[in-house]
């Protein structure tokens, strides 16, 4: 057995409609119910045909009951990297916003990154390749 790609990221929300609206208006992730499931509580954020972000109301069912605490840490997940392209239209977008990120840049591997943190207090580094 080989791991062959990261599949997706749940996310435990008190704001699903504004975590919706962060991812979508950031990232242009969509929004669609998730199967068995009310729209009100569960949300899966799609990239194209790919559901890369589970959405789930704080304080419903889980698959897995496991106790998590909305805006706290992350426990032992630092962040969730995201590859992108226009790192100048993803600046802009930034900017607009007023939201605070930080850069870094690693020419070795000519990778630029975006470090901002969503409505939940989940780190994204957004990464940009072939780009400084």
């Amino acid at each position: 057995m080989t791991v062959k790609t990261l599949d997706h990221v749940n996310i435990q929300t008190r704001d699903m409609a504004g975590t919706i609206a962060f991812y979508g208006d950031l990232l242009g992730l969509v929004a669609r119910t998730a199967p068995r499931r009310r729209p009100e509580e569960r949300q899966w954020l799609y990239a194209g045909e790919r559901a890369v972000i589970h959405l789930n109301l704080f304080g419903t069912d889980n698959t897995y009951e496991r106790e998590v605490i909305p805006g706290g840490t992350t426990g032992a997940i630092h962040h969730v990297a995201f590859e992108c392209d226009d790192l100048d239209g993803m600046v802009s977008r930034l900017d607009t916003k007023g939201l605070r990120y930080e850069r870094a840049e690693l020419p070795e591997i000519a990778l630029t990154q975006l470090f901002v943190v969503d409505p939940n207090n989940v780190l994204l580094e957004l990464k940009f390749r072939g780009i400084l």
